[in-house]
C-alpha cells in the first residue's frame, strides 16, 4: 500500500507541475483503477458503521464525491448532483459522498445539524483516513471537491473543482453519469434545479412526458401520438398531421380528452413548455390545456393553481 500511495503522489506532483495552477489534479485519472477505501457512515443503514463504497459497487457504475472543503457552493453542487444520482440507483448506479476531516467527531456532529442541506438516499460518511483521504487516491487538499465517475472499478471521469459551480459543473457531471450508465437523455440545468426534483424524477422533458402519458388508463395509440408530437426534430407537416390525428382520435373519447388536458397543464405549470417539441406543438399544447380543462375551472386558470 505504501508503494501504491507513493506512486500516486509522485504522479500527482508530476501532472500538477505540467498542468500548472489553472488545471488542478486530484485523485485517480481517467483509465486508472479505483481501489477500496473505508469511510464511517453517518446516515441511514450504514450510520455508525464502516463501509467500502468500491466493494459495495462491485464493478457497477460508481459515482463518488470527496468533500475537501465545506462551503455553500461545494455543498450546493454536491446535493444537486447526488440528488440526481439517487434517481439513477434503479439503473445500477452506486453513489456516495465522503467528507475528509481532521476532526471526524465534530464533522459528524455538524452533519447531523445540517442534515436538511445534505443529499438523501446515497451513502454518506467520513473518511477513516483523515483530512488527506485514502492515501492511494492522491487527493489534492487545495480543491474543494474531487468528483469521480467509474465503471468496472476504472475511472471514466474526474473533476477536481476548486470553485464548484452548479451552472458550470452540474451539467458536465450529469452527462458523465448518463454516459457511464449507457447513454440517453442528459438532464439540463433546468431539469436538475427544478423546484420539485423528486416529483419529476429529475428527468428530461422527453422522459417526463413519457412518464406522464403512462399514468392513468393505458392508451397505447394516444401515447404514441403524444410522443410524436413532442419530438424536437418533427417538421411542420409532421406536427400538423400528428395534431390532426390526435384530434380525430379523441373526438369521441372524453377520458382521452381529459388526459391530454391534464398532461398539457402539467407541462405548462412546471415551466417546461419550451422543452417540448417545436413552437407549433407548444402552441397546440397550450390550446389543449384550455380546451380540455375541467368544466368547473374558471377561464385561464388551472384547477391545481387554486
Amino acid at each position: 500500500m505504501r508503494l501504491l500511495t507513493a506512486g500516486f503522489l509522485s504522479i500527482t506532483v508530476l501532472v500538477t507541475t505540467i498542468r500548472g495552477d489553472d488545471e488542478p489534479f486530484s485523485g485517480p485519472q481517467v483509465g486508472e483503477q479505483l481501489v477500496s477505501f473505508t469511510a464511517r457512515g453517518t446516515s441511514g443503514d450504514i450510520a455508525g458503521k464502516e463501509f467500502d463504497l468500491i466493494k459495495m459497487a462491485d464493478g457497477k457504475p460508481t459515482f463518488v464525491i470527496f468533500v475537501h472543503e465545506v462551503t455553500r457552493p461545494s455543498l450546493g453542487l454536491t446535493r444537486l448532483v447526488m440528488s440526481y444520482a439517487a434517481t439513477r440507483a434503479k439503473d445500477g448506479l452506486v453513489s456516495g459522498v465522503v467528507f475528509l476531516s481532521a476532526d471526524p467527531t465534530e464533522t459528524e456532529n455538524w452533519m447531523k445539524r445540517a442534515a436538511n442541506a445534505l443529499p438523501k438516499d446515497v451513502a454518506m460518511g467520513i473518511s477513516t483516513d483523515g483530512q488527506e483521504g485514502p492515501g492511494a487516491y492522491g487527493l489534492n487538499r487545495n480543491v474543494a471537491l474531487t468528483v469521480l465517475v467509474a465503471k468496472d472499478n476504472k475511472v471514466t471521469a474526474n473533476f477536481a473543482l476548486v470553485q464548484p459551480s452548479i451552472q458550470a459543473d452540474a451539467p458536465k457531471i450529469a452527462k458523465e453519469i448518463v454516459d457511464v450508465l449507457g447513454g440517453g437523455d442528459v438532464p439540463t440545468i433546468e431539469d436538475l434545479t427544478a423546484p420539485n426534483p423528486v416529483a419529476i424524477g429529475l428527468m428530461t422533458a422527453k422522459k417526463i412526458a413519457e412518464r406522464m402519458v403512462r399514468e392513468g388508463p393505458n392508451d397505447p395509440k394516444l401515447d404514441t401520438l403524444l410522443r410524436s408530437l413532442i419530438q424536437k426534430s418533427a417538421t411542420e407537416e409532421q406536427v400538423r398531421d400528428t395534431i390532426a390525428g390526435i384530434e380525430t382520435y379523441v373526438a369521441d373519447k372524453p377520458d382521452a380528452q381529459q388526459r391530454i388536458g391534464d398532461i398539457a397543464r402539467r407541462i405548462i405549470e412546471a415551466g417546461k413548455l419550451d422543452n417540448y417539441g417545436t413552437p407549433p406543438a407548444q402552441t397546440q399544447l397550450e390550446a389543449w390545456a384550455e380546451k380540455y380543462k375541467p368544466k368547473d375551472t374558471p377561464p385561464g386558470r388551472s384547477p391545481r393553481s387554486e
